[in-house]
């Protein structure tokens, strides 16, 4: 979740191409088919799962393709980068197809070991694959996943961005989107392109939507995906609760990640019955915003009401909706992996109270956490006033420091 054109996310872009090291000689990459960005993904068949999807084993490669031009705007980053397919689970533990972007510096490391890589997951917040990370990436007009991913990318680190919303686009759809971000670590690991193979250090990072998949993924990895380790997981701005943060921006001007989120469980759980609930507006509304980014569905859906579009007063207590809300709320079982979890008192988006109790939960349940809180900030300024910090807890995970933890 994100103000769009945030200056604070402009800023940081502004870096990219600064921040990241001299280029040396890129890595041979696999062949490719359609050229990425040249169609949606709904219209490209890259992003097609095939028939027999079933068999292959999650986070299985399925296909990949050469970014070959990675640039914004036109400006060229200094990056080898591919796209890669894999199959990842839904919530209900079904197959489908998700795609990976692996961008890694042409600058050879130089550090210890193995270079490290950065799952990053970021803040989608939309109901269309038009508005996917690895489209985004591929058209150059990427601002936000561009700003997120210079530190890291100065850092000499790999990055991997997926597209943890699914073939869907299901927004706020808890197990789907961890489910999708540890598989996508499994594929790059098996891809082994440019450096990064099966024993490269890992750690996760995401803001605002993209910290709900990051905890998912963290909460998940110990059942799911053992086999991926884990050096920590970096989370800021946590919509950890998606009941908490829908009643907190209804009828704002932020109500539009509402709806989106609304749409987005509608579509990964019929079981909550949502489609029965909406009214003539409602049906209306879910057609419309159907297919649709997040620039388009805020100012589209600013101080509405959910309610407008229900014939019940209180669609968040429907039980089934209450269910599926619950089953979607972060904080039942401890991350394995240490955890940085910070966030504004102040945050006009997503509510900090949501975010106390998840933390509460996982050190309750024996998580190492450094819980971070700062008095002032809006949403969008926390991302960058606690760039710093991020970048040093992860640099010291790499390192193998001992983790801060203040639970």
């Amino acid at each position: 979740m994100r103000k769009p054109h945030a200056l604070a996310v402009t800023a940081a872009l502004a870096c990219t191409c600064m921040l990241l090291p001299a280029a040396a000689a890129s890595a041979a990459a696999p062949s490719a088919t359609t050229a990425p960005g040249a169609t949606v993904p709904d219209q490209d068949p890259f992003y097609a799962a095939p028939a027999d999807i079933a068999s292959y084993a999650a986070g299985a490669v399925v296909d990949s393709r050469p970014v070959p031009d990675v640039n914004l705007f036109g400006i060229s980053v200094p990056v080898n980068a591919w796209q890669i397919s894999y199959r990842t689970n839904d919530s209900h533990g079904r197959p489908e197809l998700a795609v990976t972007t692996l961008v890694v510096p042409k600058a050879a490391w130089t550090g210890s070991g193995k270079r490290p890589v950065v799952s990053l997951q970021t803040p989608e917040d939309s109901v269309g694959t038009s508005c996917a990370p690895s489209y985004q990436i591929a058209t150059g007009k990427d601002v936000q996943d561009a700003a997120l991913g210079a530190q890291l990318l100065a850092a000499n680190w790999a990055v991997a961005v997926p597209d943890f919303e699914g073939p869907a686009s299901v927004f706020l759809a808890g197990p789907q989107a961890g489910h999708a971000v540890l598989d996508g670590i499994r594929a790059v690991k098996a891809f082994g392109a440019a450096g990064v193979g099966p024993s490269n250090p890992w750690a996760l990072d995401g803001y605002s939507g993209g910290a709900e998949a990051t905890g998912w993924a963290a909460q998940l990895q110990p059942s799911y995906a053992p086999d991926v380790r884990l050096a920590g997981a970096a989370i800021g701005g946590l919509p950890s609760d998606p009941a908490a943060v829908g009643r907190y921006i209804d009828g704002t001007a932020f109500a539009g990640f509402e709806f989106a989120a609304a749409y987005g469980i509608a579509t990964e759980f019929p079981e909550a019955g949502i489609d029965g609930l909406l009214n003539a507006k409602g049906q209306k509304d879910f057609a419309s915003i159907k297919g649709t980014c997040e620039t388009n569905i805020l100012p589209a859906y600013a101080f509405r009401k959910l309610n407008e579009d229900t014939s019940v007063a209180d669609p968040f207590s429907v039980p089934s909706v209450a269910a599926v809300l619950r089953a979607n709320t972060l904080g039942a079982v401890a991350p394995s992996t240490p955890v940085y979890d910070y966030h504004a008192d102040t945050d006009e988006i997503v509510p900090v109270g949501q975010d106390d109790t998840t933390v509460d939960g996982w050190c309750a349940a024996g998580g190492t956490v450094q819980k971070v809180r700062d008095l002032l900030g809006e949403h969008v300024e926390e991302v960058v006033a606690r760039a710093v910090s991020v970048q040093v807890f992860l640099a010291d995970r790499f390192a193998g420091k001992p983790a801060g933890d203040n639970c």
